[in-house]
C-alpha cells in the first residue's frame, strides 16, 4: 500500500487457463504452483464451475463484475466474501463473472467466514476532508494479509463497473 498499483488489461495471452474448463487467471502475484499465496485476477465464462475444494490457507476475494455463486448463495458485483482456511465450497457462475482474488494471505488464528455487499449505502463513508460527489466510495473491509496488514482497511473505489487497468487505491 505504498505504491500505485494499476491492474493492466488483459489480453489473450495474459489469461492462464485454471484447472477447470472456462475459469481463467490473469496473475498478479504468486509465490508458488498450483496451491499457492496468489493474486489474481480470476474470469468465470458464463456457465463454468470449479470442482468442490478446500482453502487450506483461506481465500478472500471481490466480485468485480457479474454474480459469483456457490452453496451459500449468490454474490453480485462490490460483494467482498473471506472464506477462511479450511472452508470449503463449490463456485460457479451462471453468466459469468470477474473476481480479484488472493490465496493463502490469512493471519493465524482467522476463521471467521465474512460476506459483505460494499454496494449497501449503509456502508458508505466520506473521508475525512474529502469533498462529497467526487466520483469514488470509500468502504471499511477487513483485509487479512500475513505480509503485516491486519484488521479493518478503508479502500476506495470509483463507482460503476469495474475494468482493467481501473486503479484502486487505499484509503488512509
Amino acid at each position: 500500500f505504498e505504491q500505485r498499483v494499476v491492474v493492466p488489461p488483459a489480453d489473450a495471452a495474459g489469461w492462464l487457463p485454471s484447472p477447470e474448463p472456462g475459469v481463467h487467471r490473469h496473475r498478479l502475484d504468486r509465490i508458488g504452483d498450483e496451491v499457492a499465496r496468489a493474486t489474481s485476477i480470476v474470469r468465470y465464462d458464463a456457465g463454468s464451475r470449479f470442482a468442490r475444494h478446500i482453502h487450506g490457507g483461506g481465500e478472500e476475494l471481490l466480485v468485480l463484475d457479474g454474480i459469483f455463486s456457490d452453496e451459500h448463495g449468490d454474490q453480485p458485483a462490490g460483494t467482498y466474501v473471506r472464506n477462511p482456511p479450511g472452508s470449503s465450497h463449490a463456485p460457479f457462475s451462471r453468466d459469468g463473472c470477474t473476481l480479484f482474488v488472493k490465496l493463502w494471505q490469512f493471519a493465524a488464528g482467522d476463521d471467521e467466514p465474512v460476506r459483505i455487499d460494499t454496494t449497501d449505502p449503509q456502508l458508505m463513508s466520506t473521508p475525512e476532508g474529502a469533498p462529497t460527489g467526487n466520483g469514488t466510495r470509500t468502504v471499511d473491509i477487513p483485509l487479512e494479509s500475513s505480509g503485516g496488514m491486519s484488521g479493518r482497511q478503508r479502500v476506495r473505489a470509483a463507482r460503476g463497473r469495474w475494468h482493467a487497468g481501473q486503479e484502486a487505491t487505499r484509503a488512509d
